[in-house]
């Protein structure tokens, strides 16, 4: 569960005129998703996703550079503008997001893991809302 996005992209400047390279999720969707995991006995992680548009970089990925020091659970390309938008549109969004690859370990998730391990966090979500 994604308790807020760290990114090196000037979206939420452009956009908006946001300054800083942190966007939160709303706390009351994330504390619901996290009370949901644990009603379904999922077990998750929380904290914060680097959302970048360059995955692979010349000088080393993205976890390796910025994600690292900013503490990152992953990277991933979607958090980070979707908190900026619903800020702007005073609205409460939060990210649950499921490890497809590994940039570290270069391990890949199989067609039908996918099918299996998806299934999960579309669980906690919909419980959530409930």
């Amino acid at each position: 569960v994604v308790s807020d996005a760290y990114s090196e992209s000037s979206f939420a400047k452009t956009a908006f005129g946001y300054k800083g390279k942190i966007q939160k999720g709303s706390k009351d969707l994330v504390n619901r998703m996290n009370k949901a995991a644990k009603k379904l006995n999922y077990p998750v992680l929380n904290g914060r996703i680097h959302s970048s548009d360059v995955f692979y970089r010349g000088y080393g990925d993205a976890i390796q550079s910025a994600g690292v020091e900013q503490n990152c659970l992953g990277v991933e390309m979607e958090s980070f503008a979707l908190f900026a938008n619903a800020k702007y549109l005073n609205k409460k969004a939060a990210c649950i997001l499921t490890v497809s690859d590994s940039l570290i370990t270069h391990e890949v998730t199989t067609a039908q893991e996918r099918q299996e391990s998806f299934n999960k966090m579309m669980e906690i979500a919909l419980e959530a809302v409930k």
